[in-house]
């Protein structure tokens, strides 16, 4: 039974109650758009291992030997809006973040979870395996406190610091700035990508057919998902700057650039995975400031060997018979988007490009 404070309490935010059920949610979004009904929500963990105990577990002398370890599970929250559309969206984040980059943004506004709820998309926010709200590593990790907000500041195209760039989609001012560094979160334990890509394949196995929409690191954890999953019916992949993969014998060479992660170096599967991929329709999306040719500049050098390899993986995809395509949101009339597309200014103009992908593809 719900308790008469409880109920009071649900009640002034729009929830309404039956027989002690919760049975629709009454959220208004974060930048006061219409309000978003919610007829299921919650969160669950899946995926992961265990490590077992290898002794008897003694109370009065416990060791860590007699003890299990429950880890490397991946943790997700999800809504599921009244009047739902069929087809869930999977959002899972880059380096260094959580499923907080999708929520709201740091100026305050919509986040690509709100905005897809409000157009009426089932919606599950992925935290990977030793990020986040799934820090439970079985395995050690180091978090070191090393200062490098201003290498990240130019590395994720908000400017070269202290500038932001003139044309630049970031809501600037230092409290967004602040609200944008305190949303990075480190490991806590070494990344992996085919761990994630397992957490990805049993949260689909657990809620059938869906798109998959990643970004950044999460991209690579993404294909290799794609490749194991019949249920990922379709990716979309913001901004993948690592973890491309080619069929075997068709690995291109690495990609010079002038930053520190230089050459962008690609990964070999066999032909019979990567063919997985070809049977689903993926889009990417970049942002601007890449340019084509190279620079004297790390990080805008970087972005473009990482868009040049993604043209070479589309390439590699469709001439195996798949459907894949680069939309680069400058050549849609999207100018100044950072690394982080989905909570820019122009978001809303962003998902309405996605969400015209979907609907071209089937898939709303």
């Amino acid at each position: 039974m719900i308790s008469e404070r409880t109920r009071n309490s649900l009640w002034k935010k729009g929830v309404t109650i039956c027989l002690g059920l919760i049975v629709i949610i009454g959220f208004t979004s974060v930048s006061g758009a219409a309000p978003l009904s919610i007829e299921k929500q919650g969160s669950f963990a899946v995926g992961g291992t265990v490590v077992e105990a290898t002794e008897p577990y003694d109370p009065r002398h416990p060791t860590p030997q007699s003890q299990t370890l429950h880890g490397d599970h991946a943790n997700v929250n999800y809504q599921i809006p009244v009047d739902a559309k069929k087809p869930p969206l999977v959002f899972l984040h880059g380096a260094g973040q959580s499923m907080r980059t999708w929520q709201s943004t740091p100026d305050g506004r919509d986040g690509y979870q709100n905005i897809f709820l409000g157009k009426g998309y089932p919606v599950y926010l992925v935290d990977q395996p030793r990020r986040g709200d799934a820090g439970r590593s079985t395995v050690k990790g180091e978090i070191p406190a090393t200062p490098d907000e201003q290498f990240w500041f130019g590395q994720f195209r908000l400017g070269i610091w202290p500038d932001f760039y003139a044309d630049t989609q970031f809501a600037q001012g230092e409290e967004n700035l602040d609200q944008f560094f305190r949303q990075m979160t480190p490991n806590t334990g070494p990344f992996d990508a085919g761990l994630v890509a397992d957490s990805l394949k049993a949260l689909f196995g657990r809620i059938g057919d869906g798109v998959l929409v990643t970004h950044s690191q999460g991209c690579g954890p993404g294909w290799l998902a794609g490749m194991g999953s019949g249920n990922i019916k379709a990716i979309a992949a913001y901004e993948p700057g690592s973890g491309f993969v080619f069929p075997e014998g068709e690995v291109p060479e690495p990609i010079d650039n002038a930053s520190p992660f230089s050459p962008l170096k690609a990964s070999s599967v066999p032909k019979q995975e990567f063919m997985e991929l070809t049977r689903k329709p993926i889009v990417i999306f970049y942002g601007d400031n890449i340019p084509s040719d190279r620079v004297a500049e790390p990080h805008k050098d970087y972005w473009r060997s990482a868009r040049e390899m993604a043209g070479k993986f589309v390439d590699a995809v469709n001439r195996h018979g798949g459907d894949a395509c680069i939309i680069n949101l400058p050549d849609r009339g999207l100018t100044g988007n950072t690394h982080f597309p989905f909570s820019d200014r122009n978001n809303e103009a962003v998902a309405e490009i996605f969400e015209q992908w979907l609907k071209q593809k089937g898939l709303d």
